[in-house]
């Protein structure tokens, strides 16, 4: 006897709802503000489509949170991704949505590129810090290994090792300590940073103004470079020098005033002669 062939027709499973609720159809409005001229029309569909669209953008911002920025931060700049989509979309080219992410995570990429770092960095060395990241997980997830040395991660990215190493001082540049913060690896002792940080060493500021009045302090006669330094440089008061060179104290100062306006003539000529 031939052998029945039983065909068995399996119910239609209804389509799968979309994975994202927050996509609504507003192809009609989009289609009007294409045509919408400049104007208080066209500004109220695009406030209309920026309110349907907006819960997207906040599904999309909060994938970027945890990152060191504020949640009502990363919905505003989605926000603005979301309008620079609907301003540049154009219905005739296909769905809102596959448009309008990209361009949203875009404008979130962009926040955290220029405005989130500490220390800025050039565009360059912000992309050798993103290769020698990536590499650094991969190859630490990859051969066990806790810490990939510099050769390694030049090998995995085709980079230099100056370039690595580059890269590597990066990854510091993105956060910055508190100047607050312990300076050891224990607050023990209560040592901030702020405590052993140089300040600024007032006689650097001289440095320049002696070196350019030594030659004419040299063509000075003796007694006037010796007035000159007791009195600027061993802060000796006038009336003690006038005893130490048998004069007046008045005469002292008449001194003073007279060397000291030559020194700075002929300084100052000697400086605009140079130019």
């Amino acid at each position: 006897m031939p052998t029945a062939t039983v065909t068995v027709v399996r119910p239609q499973r209804p389509a799968a709802p979309s994975r994202h609720r927050d996509a609504p159809d507003t192809a009609e409005s989009f289609a009007r503000f294409a045509r919408a001229a400049d104007g208080p029309e066209r500004e109220r569909l695009l406030e209309e489509l920026t309110r349907a669209w907006l819960p997207m953008a906040h599904r999309i911002a909060s994938g970027f949170r945890d990152k060191g920025e504020t949640t009502e931060d990363l919905r505003q700049v989605a926000a603005v991704g979301l309008v620079k989509a609907i301003r540049r979309f154009d219905p005739a080219r296909g769905a809102f949505e596959p448009y309008a992410v990209p361009t949203i995570r875009g404008e979130l990429r962009r926040h955290f590129r220029d405005r989130m770092w500490d220390v800025r960095v050039p565009r360059r060395v912000q992309e050798l810090r993103n290769k020698v990241r990536a590499a650094y997980v991969e190859l630490s997830c990859a051969s066990g290994r806790p810490r990939p040395g510099v050769a390694d991660l030049a090998r995995h990215t085709l980079l230099s090792e100056a370039e690595v190493r580059e890269g590597l001082t990066a990854l510091e540049s993105y956060s910055a300590l508190s100047l607050d913060a312990s300076a050891g690896d224990g607050d023990r002792d209560g040592t901030s940073l702020a405590d052993v940080l140089g300040e600024p060493d007032g006689g650097y500021d001289l440095v320049v103004d002696r070196e350019s009045v030594k030659r004419a302090l040299r063509a000075l006669p003796s007694r006037e470079r010796a007035i000159l330094y007791l009195r600027f440089f061993e802060d000796w008061p006038q009336h003690r020098i006038a005893d130490r060179l048998g004069i007046s104290q008045m005469h002292v100062s008449r001194l003073l005033s007279r060397t000291c306006a030559r020194v700075r003539e002929e300084t100052v000529g000697e400086a605009l002669g140079a130019l």
